[in-house]
């Protein structure tokens, strides 16, 4: 079987495919089979953003074709970055950061509760046959910490650790990360399709 990830970004197929590792399955990036303009994400949560990409880009491949959209939520911003986590602040993560601790300072709120978010849809034939949420509870560290991980990760406080996300190793992130709670249901999913 194969299974094509709507995603350009490398460090997300990484993450996604050492989730299914194990799994008769080749995980691919859409660049392998398409190359197309990505689609305006439009919806109002995850959920929406998810599944208009699953079914934007099914319609390129003959595989299954699954698509997931994520991002943080902080308390302390009215949920912000929200569903525009991507398109937040400036065009680098530092700037993200700066504006994100801006933004509290002047509303008091440091280390706000926060939390990651990720929704995944999978389409097949122009139908969507799954979808799955995955979350994760933190707060907004002091500082960013941490050269591991990529997007928020530096900034995201994880308690039971005691350190950011992005002070972990690869698989301890997986094992916790929203991401990794929603494509453990779609390895579900997926085991469940072969033995059933």
């Amino acid at each position: 079987m194969t299974l094509v990830v709507a995603t350009t970004n490398r460090h997300k197929l990484g993450e996604i495919a050492r989730i299914l590792d194990g799994l008769d399955c080749a995980v691919e990036s859409i660049s392998a089979h398409a190359s197309a303009v990505a689609p305006q994400e439009t919806g109002r949560t995850f959920a929406e953003n998810a599944r208009l990409k699953a079914r934007y880009y099914g319609r390129l491949v003959p595989h299954l074709t699954v698509a997931d959209d994520s991002g943080l939520e902080v308390d302390g911003l009215d949920g912000e970055p929200g569903v525009r986590s991507a398109r937040f602040g400036g065009p680098t993560y530092p700037e993200k950061f700066d504006l994100i601790y801006g933004r509290l300072r002047a509303r008091a709120a440091l280390g706000s509760p926060a939390r990651f978010v990720c929704a995944v849809a999978a389409v097949e034939g122009g139908r969507v046959v799954f979808e799955a949420a995955g979350t994760i509870e933190g707060r907004i560290a002091d500082r960013p910490a941490g050269d591991g991980g990529f997007g928020y990760d530096p900034i995201f406080f994880y308690p039971p650790f005691g350190c950011t996300l992005a002070e972990v190793s690869a698989e301890r992130k997986a094992a916790v990360s929203h991401r990794g709670r929603a494509f453990r249901k779609l390895r579900d999913f997926l085991v469940s399709r072969v033995y059933s």
